[in-house]
């Protein structure tokens, strides 16, 4: 059993969090506002700070909102950089600027430390079942140690490269998953304007070589108007916005990440920020004056 530290216990972190200490690892925490009550009856031990957390956890383990929180626990005043000793390891797995992860892993590395960056795919739902997918950057070594941790956290987890992989990985992720939402949605729109009954046409297309996940799920969600969060607009923003503004730094052209950027803006210019990303057809919706599951007049 090992001594891991687990800041930012939110709608993901706290479960994944619950997943270790139910193995028998004794959990050092720290989050912002009070540690969930489950985790402290369970036997976390609650700490100030990251620095705190550092000093007595083996293997620190970081899920906040994007890069500047990330920078804040890792550098800032009683951050985890500044009560680490050699031979520990940090894994961040935020989802990230992939640039500001190779400078984090650097700096952490000077000090002895092993660095993993280990974004998640899966949502809240696999938070809690520990079905997450787990896209990992860093030394073989390192994986090898925290491998048996991730198993508890998730089901496919893969060591890409090196430090930067695993986030550029989510980002590569969240694209193909943007593009894919805004396909089904315009071919569901369609579809529904022509005077074809959607549900029936997505049950067609789930049996041919247009079948995903997403048509699947977010393709049903998009027909009976459940838009309520199970991954918000306003995170899928943040993650195209990392990939937009890596593309920049690359000068890699992403047209279509783009257009899917801006159909999210629109969705939260309409208080549509909390909802889920299938409810990007509703941008669509709007610039057709028409909703699927409408009736023709």
């Amino acid at each position: 059993m090992a001594n891991i530290g687990f800041i930012g216990l939110g709608i993901m972190g706290a479960p994944m969090a619950g997943h270790l200490i139910n193995d028998g690892h004794t959990l050092f925490t720290n989050t912002v506002g009070p540690t969930p009550s489950a985790l402290v009856e369970a036997g976390a031990r609650v700490c100030l700070n990251g620095a705190e957390v550092a000093a007595q956890a083996d293997i620190i383990f970081i899920m906040v909102p994007d890069t500047p929180q990330v920078d804040e626990v890792l550098f800032g005043k009683d951050g985890v950089a500044s009560a680490l000793s050699a031979g520990k390891i940090v894994v961040d797995m935020s989802s990230i600027s992939p640039v500001a992860t190779k400078d984090f892993a650097k700096r952490i590395n000077a000090l002895g430390c092993e660095y993993l960056d280990a974004p998640v795919s899966g949502g809240e739902v696999g938070a809690k079942a520990a079905s997450l997918t787990i896209m990992v950057g860093g030394s073989e070594a390192a994986f090898a140690k925290v491998k048996p941790l991730f198993d508890k956290m998730g089901k496919n987890i893969t060591l890409v490269g090196g430090n930067g992989d695993g986030q550029i990985t989510k980002v590569a992720n969240q694209i193909i998953v943007a593009l894919t939402i805004e396909a089904v949605g315009e071919a569901l729109l369609l579809a529904a304007k022509a005077g074809a009954d959607p549900a029936r046409v997505r049950e067609a297309l789930m049996g041919g070589f247009a079948n995903s996940r997403i048509l699947e799920v977010h393709g049903e969600r998009m027909v009976k108007r459940t838009f309520a969060p199970g991954f918000r607009i306003d995170l899928h923003r943040k993650d195209l916005n990392l990939a937009l503004t890596t593309g920049r730094q690359l000068g890699v052209a992403l047209p279509n990440t783009a257009t899917a950027q801006e159909l999210f803006n629109t969705c939260a210019a309409h208080e549509g920020g909390s909802w889920d990303h299938s409810a990007m057809v509703r941008a669509l919706e709007i610039m057709s004056n028409f909703e699927i599951g409408q009736k023709q007049q």
